[in-house]
């Protein structure tokens, strides 16, 4: 049998009659008489007691309409599933962030805003570094990540940046940097004041485009940096920073963390650092679930004031 069928044989059992039943399938009464005696003979059972009023079910007509009716039921509701997924309305996203995108606002309001507009999708998070999530991405075990600056450009994978923010400097509460104005904050440093000073940079494995691009500015005012530590993390480096090991320099978004042993500091306008938040995803996947979150990861970040 076929669901073709089925669906004849529940309409004849609920119409009581077959000409009305082929009415209001809008076919002949004659090809769907020929089809319920098919039925019959595949199922080996008489299924419908034919009488001048109508038909009326048989014992094995009644265990069959119960059966038929859960299998359209359950037919339509896969429809339905597979609709809405091709659609992007269902579907499981596995993303990951870096601790300093995850540290972002943007981050919870983009998670919100999926769960909100976009029940359906069901959404597995993780946490790793820049390296990890885009070989991750790139191999397929996850659908997308957020990073900052990219660490390596596999073939296939697309970087789109989102956003950017300023760096700040983190430095232990009593450094000698933490000279006040009248205003009573901290004042703007150069990355001149840096020189010298014992710094803590996330690199490789983790982030090292932050590292590289600070560590060129520096060779650019003339002089090299002491980097004393590389963690793979900007948690680690600022739990450091806590401890009074050294300074670091941080997207502004970290500025939360350790707030009564660390100062964050801003950098002078000149130093043209930054720190975006990026996605990253297969070039050529952007549909479905992955679509919908794609857009409306755009549309947070174009509408949001971070």
């Amino acid at each position: 049998m076929d669901l073709k069928q089925l669906r004849y044989f529940v309409a004849v059992a609920e119409a009581g009659h077959i000409t009305r039943a082929a009415q209001h399938l809008g076919m002949q009464q004659p090809p769907l008489s020929q089809q319920m005696k098919s039925l019959e003979g595949k199922v080996g059972a008489q299924l419908l007691h034919r009488h001048a009023r109508g038909v009326s079910l048989t014992d094995a007509g009644k265990l069959l309409l119960e059966d038929a009716r859960r299998i359209l039921a359950d037919v339509a509701a896969m429809e339905s599933r597979l609709v809405h997924a091709a659609s992007g309305l269902h579907g499981r996203l596995a993303i990951s962030f870096t601790s300093s995108a995850a540290a972002h606002r943007y981050t919870p309001d983009v998670l919100r805003a999926c769960r909100k507009s976009y029940p359906g999708i069901d959404l597995v998070l993780g946490e790793d570094n820049a390296a990890g999530i885009i070989e991750a991405v790139a191999s397929s075990r996850l659908d997308c990540g957020f990073l900052r600056i990219p660490t390596s450009a596999p073939e296939g994978v697309v970087f789109e940046t989102l956003l950017r923010e300023p760096v700040v400097v983190a430095l232990p509460l009593g450094h000698h940097l933490l000279t006040h104005k009248a205003s009573g904050r901290p004042a703007v440093l150069t990355l001149r004041d840096l020189a010298g000073e014992a710094l803590i940079l996330v690199r490789r494995p983790g982030a090292p485009g932050l590292y590289g691009n600070l560590v060129q500015r520096c060779h650019e005012q003339g002089f090299e940096p002491r980097i004393t530590a590389e963690v793979p993390r900007m948690l680690t480096a600022l739990n450091l920073v806590a401890a009074g090991t050294g300074i670091s320099v941080v997207p502004a978004s970290m500025q939360g963390t350790h707030p009564h042993t660390i100062v964050y500091c801003s950098l002078a306008d000149d130093t043209r650092l930054d720190a975006p938040l990026t996605l990253a995803y297969r070039a050529g996947e952007l549909s479905g679930a992955l679509g919908k979150f794609a857009l409306l990861a755009r549309k947070v970040a174009r509408q949001g004031k971070f």
